[in-house]
């Protein structure tokens, strides 16, 4: 077997658990919005862990295939494969240092919180809107990476698209996390007859 072929299948597995992985953080980040109590809070969280360690694992799969792939066998002169690796490069450290502490600080507060309704520091982490946007951008620019990898187009379009890529993962991170917001106060009980 050709060593492109198996560095092929690593990447395709490492990009298939990447958006795994990345999708399941913004489950939880859209989500624990939506929590009321500690327990329905650590329950979330425990997926956490598992979707960050696969994400990325999944990410360094991915870069080092497609580093392979992209020196050996398309060289310089595929400019979208440039473009592509700067992107992935800026986004890669974005998901290990910035979101995934800020997934697991929740976790932690939650394990360490008594049973009940959420402290109001527990609550205020569960709607931190730099998670939901940062990885609603996150997947966007994945989908961008990929777009890129099956239509490798001109140098110019390869950043146009990375562009509209970011912009539109901004756009819908910022409008998934007014709908949750809207969604969590209308979930919030109201008291009628009170004396």
């Amino acid at each position: 077997m050709p060593i492109y072929t198996l560095m092929l299948f690593v990447h395709i597995v490492g990009a298939i658990g990447t958006f795994i992985g990345v999708g399941m953080w913004l489950f939880a980040a859209l989500v624990l919005r939506r929590m009321q109590t500690v327990g329905q809070v650590r329950a979330l969280t425990s997926l956490i862990q598992p979707s960050g360690v696969l994400a990325i694992v999944s990410i360094l799969l991915l870069g080092v295939a497609g580093f392979y792939m992209g020196i050996t066998v398309w060289g310089e002169r595929a400019t979208w494969i440039i473009v592509a690796t700067i992107s992935f490069l800026l986004l890669a450290p974005f998901g290990v240092f910035v979101i995934d502490p800020r997934l697991r600080a929740v976790a932690k507060a939650a394990a360490a919180a008594p049973d009940g309704p959420l402290p109001e520091t527990l609550a205020a982490r569960t709607r931190d809107p730099l998670a939901g946007i940062g990885l609603s951008v996150y997947l966007c620019v994945l989908l961008g990476i990929v777009f890129l990898m099956t239509t490798k187009p001109s140098t110019g379009v390869s950043i146009l698209a990375m562009v509209v890529a970011t912009l539109l993962g901004l756009i819908s991170g910022v409008l998934l996390l007014l709908g949750a917001r809207t969604r969590s106060r209308e979930d919030v009980p109201t008291h009628i007859g009170r004396t």
